[in-house]
């Protein structure tokens, strides 16, 4: 997809695949196609932003299980794994130290929280990822919910605008 224009005029069914790409969430996709046509992409990329807000838990689940640990490099041309890369893309330039920093927290939030741990990486630096990670170890379930919840909101705006630009 290359507009917002084509994005409203698609069949819902290549609308709602373009979007699983966004966010996995089944109820993310339907909510944003059931509301179309948006008049202007900030429109929609906000109305992309509410509806990961509002998932519940068991569907942000559904996301997260999509989205690669912060330091892995996912593999093929899928569009999530080009985004992912691309989000990604200042690990390359992470040292040794951080990137095995990153590793040994990824296991001690997976332990904790059972799920990968999700951060908006665009934007930021591995030693920034990295002392979000260290911080939100410390979270209860709850605090770390909302916080993963918000993660995946801002991620998922990004990328309906990518989609729709």
């Amino acid at each position: 997809m290359s507009s917002l224009d084509d994005f409203n005029g698609e069949p819902a069914d290549r609308a709602v695949q373009a979007l699983r790409a966004c966010n996995a969430a089944p109820r993310f996709a339907a909510e944003l196609v059931a509301g179309r046509p948006y008049r202007d992409v900030g429109t929609l990329v906000d109305r992309a932003e509410e509806v990961a807000r509002a998932l519940p838990w068991e569907e942000v689940l559904i996301a997260l299980a999509a989205h690669p640990r912060i330091g892995d490099r996912p593999e093929g041309d899928s569009t999530e794994a080009m985004s992912s890369r691309t989000e990604q893309s200042s690990m390359s330039g992470a040292d040794d130290a951080t990137r095995e920093a990153l590793v040994g927290g990824n296991r001690r939030y997976e332990e904790r929280f059972d799920h990968v741990f999700l951060i908006r990486a665009s934007g930021r630096s591995p030693q920034e990822m990295l002392a979000e990670l260290e911080r939100r170890l410390g979270n209860d379930e709850e605090t770390e919910r909302a916080e993963v919840t918000g993660q995946l909101a801002e991620i998922t705006a990004l990328r309906v605008r990518a989609l729709v630009s």
